[in-house]
């Protein structure tokens, strides 16, 4: 605002220079001595409006900047806040893949399992038709009641043990499904992350 002033009357003070430094003609007429006067005023007008055009130019280049400034600042915060978020998206989709790839770890660690106790359970089917075929042999030719009693009981242990691991394999089963829904989801969130 200062500059604008000085500006101002800078302008102003050379006019008045180049008043005062034409040559003033010495005639008993008014007109012509009034028309210095009206030229000083003519250039006066001039730097005022001059002075007030600089000062609304300033005033509103002032405002535009200030307003740029804030827009660039709103503009700086959101990209900032975009880096956090992305950021985050990044550490959650870190800490899923972790997940799956732990999920398919357990996955194929309780396939082995499965398929081990499958295998056992082949081979204690083996295990009881052998034992039913010794029992039936040994009926023809034993007829005393306490082996034949003997060979029963250890059937019935025998079969009492295939229900159990029946049991554990349908266990492991529902297990395994389980977690082949909880890696299908886990997944899918991933994708639409990505």
């Amino acid at each position: 605002m200062k500059m604008i002033w000085g500006l101002c009357l800078l302008c102003l003070a050379g006019g008045l220079r180049a008043v005062h430094a034409a040559p003033v003609r010495k005639t008993g007429k008014m007109k012509e001595k009034a028309a210095p006067q009206e030229e000083v005023n003519t250039l006066m007008f001039g730097v005022i409006q001059f002075s007030q055009s600089l000062n609304y130019v300033y005033e509103t280049t002032e405002a535009k900047i200030a307003q740029i400034s804030r827009t660039l600042r709103s503009h700086g915060e959101t990209l900032q806040n975009l880096g956090k978020q992305t950021e985050q998206a990044a550490e959650v989709e870190k800490e899923i893949k972790v997940v799956i790839q732990l999920l398919q770890a357990q996955m194929v660690k309780q396939q082995a399992q499965t398929k081990m106790t499958k295998d056992w359970l082949a081979s204690m089917d083996q295990e009881e038709v052998e034992l039913k075929t010794k029992v039936k042999k040994l009926e023809v030719h034993l007829n005393t009641k306490i082996s034949i009693k003997e060979l029963q009981k250890r059937a019935e242990e025998q079969a009492n043990i295939l229900k159990n691991l029946q049991h554990l394999t349908q266990f492991q089963k529902e297990n395994i499904e389980a977690q082949n829904e909880q890696l299908s989801k886990l997944q899918n969130m991933s994708a639409s992350m990505t």
